[in-house]
């Protein structure tokens, strides 16, 4: 049986310029950021021991796997461009898809590159000792009166180098993906053999427990008990984010019933394999309480890389985190621009979006138009409140698009699916009761962030009204 036909959709040029290795490098190197360089800390405050800090990523691993076997399904069976866009769409029906691809342009997609850009510059900043910090510009565009510092200057320039380079061919993309996958790999495995061969270091550290480390940021309630260990698998699962990013470019993936759900399930193991290597070679070289100690803006890795090469090594480790902060915003950029593309192309967007670049196959209308807003919320500072904002629709969305594998199941049992979840119903099940479990934790712990996220999606009810009503105005 064919593949499920979307209302609306059709084929617009995109092609399948992606291999196996692209489509997995592209899912690892949108994963690995800062996160594994930066959480080790928080995570020893909220679980005290080496060995619980350990187990919480190899929990947060498994079940990231589980709702990588569902993607696995559903991404083999609906190879289409914008992943969950698709998913919940063909499965709950055009209102919830265009909320989810509404939320995820305006605020998620845009919020989380002018993050990384911001974060990028930052590390740069490290690296030529404050330079950037120290410069600001002030432009009259129009008698605007607009000023910007140079991190910010840094920032805005990073997303349009990401943005132009993505609008080459896919297969070009696709390398350049790879290689900064393959320099995040090295520069994981280099931490961790570097600390493991090289430092002065003791495996009795696994034996000990935080006392005394000042927990730098880390309330009293999240340290320690069941409320410590889920603190602690949030900060994991936040490290693990991004593994169905890879979805969203599914159409351009080269056989994609068989590589899609070797990428998603191969990428995710690699990467929870990775993780728990670098973090037993970081108590190998500290102790809990060193770790602990820690101030809020220290990397572990760095401090762990400075006792096996020096002081001098802290800006070398800066400008590697910059580089691995670059990598991660070159694949969002990529990645998530097939959304409101994918949109556009259903009419549920701007039509314009919808259109693909002649020579290069891509969108590059949806490239340029998602690294304009994130520049504009880079410029407003506003795009952590914006993000912490849309976590808890973002939950929402992706428990919706896992359990769509049991709407498909019933509703389409004989389309092609090339992979079928392992261990289902079971597996789609575990992770959705976690997603659940997430979601009504943050609607406790911060029910004023949960209603921001959902007045943000309340407000494109007008747009999507006005673009399911007259789809002639869209086609345009």
């Amino acid at each position: 049986m064919t593949l499920p036909t979307i209302s609306g959709s059709r084929n617009v040029g995109l092609v399948r310029g992606l291999g196996l290795l692209a489509a997995a490098a592209i899912l690892i190197g949108d994963v690995i950021g800062s996160g594994v360089f930066l959480k080790a800390r928080v995570m020893t405050c909220n679980v005290e021991t080496p060995g619980l800090v350990v187990l919480v990523w190899i929990v947060a691993g498994l079940l990231s796997l589980t709702g990588a076997l569902t993607y696995a399904e559903l991404s083999a069976m609906m190879p289409r461009a914008g992943g969950e866009y698709v998913f919940i769409r063909q499965a709950y029906g055009p209102l919830l898809g265009f909320l989810y691809g509404w939320t995820r342009f305006w605020v998620a997609s845009t919020g989380a590159m002018a993050g990384l850009a911001a974060g990028f510059a930052i590390f740069i900043n490290v690296v030529t000792n404050g330079m950037l910090a120290n410069h600001q510009w002030t432009l009259e565009p129009a008698g605007w009166r607009l000023s910007m510092t140079g991190l910010q200057g840094a920032a805005i320039a990073a997303l349009l180098v990401v943005t132009t380079l993505n609008c080459a061919a896919i297969a070009f993309s696709g390398r350049v993906a790879s290689a900064f996958t393959v320099l995040k790999i090295a520069l994981v495995l280099t931490v961790g053999v570097g600390a493991l061969l090289l430092a002065d270091g003791s495996w009795t550290h696994f034996a000990l427990s935080n006392d005394g480390g000042a927990c730098e940021g880390v309330p009293a309630a999240a340290r320690g008990g069941a409320a410590g260990f889920g603190a602690a698998m949030l900060g994991a699962l936040w490290a693990y984010n991004g593994w169905n990013e890879v979805t969203y470019v599914a159409e351009e993936v080269k056989d994609p019933q068989r590589n899609l759900p070797l990428a998603i399930i191969g990428g995710i193991s690699v990467i929870a394999l990775l993780y728990v290597f670098v973090n037993v070679a970081y108590f190998y070289v500290l102790t809990p309480t060193e770790i602990a100690g820690l101030s809020a803006s220290s990397s572990v890795a760095t401090e762990v890389i400075t006792r096996v090469l020096g002081p001098s090594a802290a800006s070398a480790m800066a400008g590697v985190l910059a580089m691995s902060i670059f990598g991660s915003l070159l694949i969002a950029s990529l990645v998530c621009a097939r959304i409101p593309y994918a949109m556009a192309r259903d009419g549920l967007f701007f039509r314009g979006l919808s259109r693909v670049s002649p020579r290069t196959r891509v969108p590059v209308r949806a490239l340029f138009a998602q690294a304009a807003w994130a520049i504009v919320l880079v410029l407003s500072g506003s795009f952590d409140t914006l993000t912490d904002y849309a976590v808890f629709s973002i939950l929402i969305f992706v428990s919706l698009a896992t359990a769509s594998v049991f709407v498909f199941r019933r509703t389409l049992p004989d389309a092609e699916r090339g992979y079928r979840t392992w261990g289902y119903p079971v597996v789609p099940a575990l992770f959705l009761l976690v997603s659940g479990w997430l979601v009504i934790s943050t609607l406790l712990t911060t029910p004023g962030r949960a209603l921001a996220g959902l007045a943000l999606m309340v407000v494109g009810l007008p747009f999507y009204w006005y673009w399911s009503s007259y789809p002639a105005r869209s086609s345009a």
